[in-house]
């Protein structure tokens, strides 16, 4: 391990450390997953990963935060609610990520008090704060602590610190929970969650890496990242073919391949 790289990550142990004990917001993705790496190290089991699976979350999302849990060896528990029960969340209005991210760290703090956690922590980082992130609003609210932002880890950072750590993790595409498929203002529903989610598995087992299924009213639009376009296209028939067998009414390939807040493109 570099000697910058065994500085940062001894700086946030520490930090984490000073806690006493921690619960943590646990994705399976790169950064909360090197949040909960840095808490075993730390706390060992004075630390525990907690992982909200409400029906926004994908199964293979699911599995993949076990088995990233049990890499680690962080203690990991999965805590069960309905995010589609309260209708503010179903309107899916802009500020949707506010009303999920309020619920989901809701639910950890309730946790954390009841298994005796002084910290709940989560794994944004000092490259996700911008003009319109509102899910972040509602964990600054909550008194979630985020210890890579204030240590000034950026997302490619964390990456870095997450392979130096033996993470397999550390270069697993970014993701975001399929709710933010639908473009705002068209609800949320079971059936367009379920229908998003077997897309997106159909796509992945054709060997796409980077992707989106955006679920517009009865349309699929697919992004894939921009390597990919050409073996998108190149499959273009069978997959159209599938996203038709699923029930989606018609499928288009955007050709400008997968960009964040995408749902809401035209």
């Amino acid at each position: 391990m570099a000697d910058a790289a065994a500085m940062r990550i001894r700086a946030l142990e520490d930090d984490l450390e000073r806690r006493g004990s921690v619960l943590v917001a646990f994705s399976g993705g790169v950064d909360s997953g090197l949040v909960a790496a840095l808490a075993h190290r730390a706390l060992s089991d004075r630390s525990v990963a907690v992982t909200a699976a409400a029906e926004t979350l994908a199964g293979e999302e699911l599995d993949h935060a076990r088995g990233l849990a049990a890499e680690i060896g962080i203690r990991h528990e999965v805590t069960v609610y309905s995010e589609l029960d309260d209708p503010e969340f179903r309107a899916n209005p802009r500020h949707r990520c506010y009303v999920c991210q309020g619920m989901r760290m809701d639910r950890m703090l309730e946790l954390a008090a009841q298994g005796g956690f002084a910290t709940v922590c989560d794994g944004t980082n000092a490259s996700d704060p911008g003009p319109d992130r509102p899910g972040l609003r509602a964990v600054g609210e909550r008194g979630v602590y985020s210890p890579l932002l204030a240590h000034d880890v950026s997302k490619a950072e964390a990456r870095r610190l997450a392979r130096a750590l033996g993470l397999t993790v550390w270069d697993r595409p970014a993701n975001a929970c399929l709710s933010s498929r639908i473009p705002h203002g068209q609800l949320v529903t079971l059936p367009k969650l379920r229908r998003i989610e077997a897309a997106e598995d159909e796509l992945r087992k054709r060997g796409f890496r980077v992707l989106r299924v955006r679920h517009h009213r009865a349309a699929a639009r697919i992004e894939v990242g921009a390597p990919e376009l050409v073996e998108a296209r190149r499959q273009w028939g069978e997959i159209e073919m599938t996203m038709l067998e699923l029930g989606f009414e018609k499928a288009a390939l955007d050709p400008r391949g997968y960009r964040t807040g995408g749902a809401d493109a035209a």
